[in-house]
């Protein structure tokens, strides 16, 4: 694990921030709050029945409502108190702990070409720095050729959103589409939001 990594500095602070997350977004999902917005935009992208991995998975919130919609889900995250959660409210798909970092699922039995790779929730901002283009290239690795990868994240976080863009070029990841929001807002240089959909491969192949 990287010392780097905002989220491990975080629980470094709370140790009790995972289950503060946890119990706030199954709060929401009581209220009825609409917590698969990234979901849906995923479920119209791929064919039926899907491989799916959620990176990032944390409780489960994306990858499990795309469970839900008949798609094989793998969901890869780095705490293990919210890989529990999700194993506990979305059971039947796989979650596993894991730095993405250091993805390797076919070392574990898990094939790549997967339809899609979801990366949402600021899980980019949170990630060591120094493992950004890493991670990016890992995905590229785990997507199917012509699979998706989707990464979303706000403003403010320290990851500038070209400096973002140009670390996935690095990745030899191809920008397919640039979105403001997950319910397919235009992109704009105002916007304070970024959905990427990405392409393995450098530009211009």
């Amino acid at each position: 694990m990287h010392v780097d990594n905002l989220w491990l500095r975080k629980l470094a602070e709370d140790p009790g921030h995972s289950q503060w997350y946890v119990q706030r977004f199954r709060d929401m999902a009581a209220r009825g709050a609409d917590l698969a917005g990234e979901a849906r935009l995923i479920d119209a992208m791929v064919p039926r029945g899907a491989r799916i991995l959620d990176a990032g998975c944390g409780t489960g919130r994306v990858g499990g409502h795309l469970a839900t919609a008949g798609h094989d889900v793998v969901g890869v995250d780095l705490d293990p108190e919210l890989v529990a959660a999700a194993r506990e409210d979305h059971p039947g798909s796989r979650w596993l702990v894991g730095d993405l970092s250091e993805l390797d699922l076919p070392r574990l039995g898990i094939p790549a070409g997967f339809h899609a790779i979801v990366c949402a929730g600021n899980v980019m901002t949170f990630v060591a720095p120094a493992t950004r283009v890493e991670i990016l290239r890992r995905f590229g690795t785990h997507v199917g050729a012509d699979g998706r990868i989707v990464v979303g994240f706000g403003a403010d976080r320290g990851y500038e959103f070209d400096a973002f863009l140009a670390d996935a070029a690095t990745a030899e990841l191809r920008t397919d589409l640039l979105l403001g929001t997950w319910d397919l807002r235009p992109f704009t240089p105002a916007s304070d939001f970024l959905v990427a959909v990405f392409t393995a491969g450098p530009a211009g192949r």
